[in-house]
């Protein structure tokens, strides 16, 4: 009898220590899923959860913590991808493959190199996927987006990028970079890793290789170099560990900071241990562009240029806009309306174009007001430095001398057009959100020696960081976190296993999907069929412009080939083909309201190239065929084979005719100078694609009417016909279709000026500007 109650306690205690170790790995096994009923996978201390969480009108895929009251999100997967809605499984596949499944598609959550065979949430915050032989194929922990937790590592090269909000966690405007140079340093996002743009740097350069930036359990944050020696303490660290837990994140201001939380505390709150700096205007672009940071107590608020209002109050990092637009360049002085404000005591990037030795700040004035491309000017000791706007990274800084000097334009001169374009009042709503746009198209015709000087006073002025890798020859050298790497031609071609499939063709190449050989991740190989025109080193800085680019609505390009006469571009692969594929054929077309968020993600993606990244771009070629559609239907802009760059004193270009016939504008025939306003024409005539889901010529089996589209469209919308352009059984909103043409037939306008910018146009197609009557065309019949 004593023999079986021993083996029975045995076998308890098996069954008990089985059941202890289950729960402390936290195992989740193939199959495994989650809704939005049943949300996460806990760890064995109910501290951190993996799976949906809510953000906006939908849910995303992450890390958060569940075990205290602020469930504090510290790693989103996909961050730049829309929450999704309706119907959501977050699935750990009979395939070992963690998906995410929507009635938006199908999305990959993680990537690892072979299938997994199991997954666990650790108590550590990691979340991580397993062969069959319990060795880590993925963790969470090698790809953070803005947050560190107690014992992960900044490993060389990678970087934190803060989110754009406590509530939106896609990517924001502020990086962390660990550099390989061993400094850790902060920068804005879509800058070079250069000290001119750097506003935080731990000074370790040099001092050792291989570095990682450390976070310990108990808040300490230092440097450790490939020896496993601590370089340089961040924080003393040392912080009382009993119940408590710590994390480090890089914040929405651009500063990072070490948070504690009591465990126990039922109400408690994240307290700050230390941050990166007690001056809160420090982070570079805190206030947009034309405005500028002062330092007020503890606290750090913005202001816009003299003549300058915030785009949205809300956000400050949207920046100013002034409602004048100069459409011609002539002598400003002539104009006693036209003034020149000071903002004494401010710091902001220097781009002056001309700088000239003068007696005092009077003369400075002048010599701006004199200059009809000068739009600002710096002034101090003696050096008068003429701008273009707009002004970026400003800041009040006591003892500073230097002096911006803003030339301020008289309002009553500004277009007509600006006017007719003006916001509505919302009558319904307890406020009233002003927003002042900004259309700014001055003719320049910029000589090279301008652009000569440019540089060379850029460079001069500068002390740059040695660059983070040396490259044979004279090629761009791009890091791989902030521009295309260089691939080689045998690379490329066992990526593609000899451009063994092909998925697409155009005018400069084909298109080819291969699979890149370390992370598996398919992408599609184009293959340049000859050397652009304007030559080699034009290819290497489009290649590293375009490469900066980082926008929803833009396909990325993540590497390019220039070896030899060969030249190929590596993009992200779009499994759902072209818009021309979704909107051309009869099968699974697009209904009404994805067709409106299709056309509001274009617009968005030329919004960005045309104003908001840092050299200013114009595609050239927008059409259906290079508008790409990502598994959430989402559009995305591709191909920049046409495109052209614009120096930062341009406005307009001389250039051939680029582009594909019915999309280019008229001015490219003309021979006029193109400007940003050319994209605008081809987005329009696309618009009016999306709209009735036909081509823009016909001839073959429609009415001779109807053959061109614009025509027709308009010849509907004067006499009150537009249901026509839509199908019978599709039900639409009347007043949707209205202003969705409204908007085309305004951006198809011959004459440029007449066309809005892209502000204005996904201002109009998402309701908040009231939109005129377009004009008649002289081409309209």
């Amino acid at each position: 009898m004593a023999f079986f109650l021993k083996l029975l306690l045995l076998l308890v205690v098996v069954f008990i220590t089985s059941e202890a170790q289950q729960i402390r790995h936290s195992n989740i096994s193939r199959g495994s899923s989650l809704t939005p009923t049943n949300s996460y996978w806990l760890s064995s201390s109910g501290l951190y959860a993996f799976g949906l969480y809510e953000q906006g009108n939908g849910y995303s895929v992450g890390i958060f913590l569940a075990g205290i009251p602020q469930k504090t999100v510290v790693w989103t997967a996909n961050r730049d991808s829309s929450p999704v809605t309706g119907n959501v499984t977050l699935l750990f596949t009979t395939e070992g493959q963690l998906i995410l499944q929507s009635e938006q598609g199908q999305e990959s959550v993680a990537n690892p190199s072979q299938p997994a065979s199991s997954a666990s949430m650790l108590d550590s915050g990691n979340f991580v996927l397993y062969d069959s032989n319990w060795q880590i194929l993925w963790q969470s922990f090698d790809s953070p987006t803005d947050t560190l937790l107690p014992s992960q590592r900044l490993l060389t090269d990678k970087e934190l990028i803060s989110a754009v909000s406590e509530s939106d966690h896609s990517t924001g405007i502020f990086r962390l970079k660990m550099q390989k140079d061993g400094n850790l340093v902060q920068y804005p996002v879509g800058t070079p890793n250069e000290a001119a743009y750097s506003y935080f740097t731990s000074w370790t350069d040099k001092k050792g290789d291989n570095v990682t930036l450390v976070f310990d359990v108990d808040g300490h944050l230092y440097l450790m170099n490939s020896t496993g020696s601590n370089m340089k303490n961040i924080t003393d660290g040392g912080f009382p560990r009993e119940n408590t837990t710590f994390l480090m994140r890089i914040d929405t201001d651009g500063l990072f900071r070490v948070y504690s939380h009591v465990l126990d505390q039922q109400n408690g709150s994240w307290s700050i241990e230390w941050l990166s700096s007690n001056d809160k205007c420090s982070p570079k672009g805190l206030c947009g562009l034309n405005g500028f940071c002062v330092t007020s107590g503890q606290d750090a608020t913005c202001s816009c240029l003299p003549g300058f209002q915030v785009v949205d109050r809300g956000n400050w990092n949207s920046g100013c806009f002034t409602n004048f637009t100069a459409e011609s360049c002539g002598n400003e002085h002539e104009n006693p309306m036209t003034t020149i404000e000071e903002i004494p005591n401010t710091v902001w990037e220097d781009m002056s174009y001309s700088v000239q030795s003068l007696s005092g700040k009077e003369d400075c004035k002048q010599a701006c007001l004199d200059d009809c491309n000068c739009e600002a000017a710096f002034y101090k000791d003696g050096n008068c430095g003429k701008q273009r706007l707009p002004l970026r990274y400003g800041r009040k800084q006591a003892g500073e001398s230097n002096v911006a000097l803003i030339k301020v334009y008289n309002t009553k001169l500004k277009s007509p057009i600006v006017e007719r374009f003006a916001p509505k009042e919302r009558s319904n709503r307890s406020f009233r959100r002003d927003i002042l746009i900004t259309s700014i198209v001055l003719v320049t015709f910029g000589s090279i020696m301008v652009v000569v000087s440019l540089v060379v006073l850029h460079k001069s002025r500068f002390w740059t960081y040695r660059k983070i890798s040396a490259h044979k020859g004279h090629e761009v050298e791009f890091g791989g976190e902030v521009a295309p790497r260089s691939y080689s031609y045998e690379e490329l071609e066992q990526m593609t296993d000899n451009f063994k499939e092909e998925i697409g063709r155009g005018s400069f190449g084909t298109v080819y999907k291969g699979t890149s050989l370390n992370s598996q991740q398919v992408v599609a190989v184009k293959r340049l069929g000859r050397l652009l025109e304007e030559g080699d080193i034009e290819f290497q800085n489009e290649m590293k412009a375009i490469g900066r680019t980082h926008h929803k609505n833009l396909v990325r390009l993540l590497g390019y080939c220039r070896e030899e006469s060969h030249r190929l571009l590596v993009y992200e692969y779009m499994a759902n083909g072209s818009l021309a594929d979704l909107l051309f054929r009869e099968e699974n077309q697009p209904c009404w309201d994805e067709r409106r968020g299709i056309a509001c993600g274009i617009a968005s993606g030329i919004l960005y190239l045309h104003e908001e990244c840092e050299t200013q771009i114009i595609h050239c070629d927008i059409k259906p065929q290079n508008i790409l559609i990502d598994n959430n239907r989402c559009a995305k802009i591709s191909d920049f084979g046409l495109a052209k760059l614009l120096m930062p004193d341009q406005t307009k270009t001389f250039t051939g005719i680029r582009g594909t016939r019915g999309y280019v504008a008229p001015e490219w025939h003309k021979r006029l100078p193109i400007t940003v306003k050319a994209d605008v024409y081809s987005f329009g005539i696309v618009l009016l694609e999306i709209i009735c889901r036909r081509r823009n010529v016909v001839f073959d089996i429609l009415e001779e009417e109807e053959a061109i589209l614009e025509d027709w469209v308009y010849n509907c919308f004067q006499t009150g016909r537009l249901q026509k352009l839509v199908n019978d059984d599709e039900e639409i909103d009347k007043s949707q279709l209205e202003r969705m043409v409204k908007v085309a037939l305004w951006c198809v306008q011959e004459e440029p000026l007449l066309r809005p910018s892209m502000k204005k146009v996904l201002l109009m197609l998402e309701g908040v500007m009231e939109i005129p009557i377009p004009p008649i065309r002289n081409s309209f019949s």
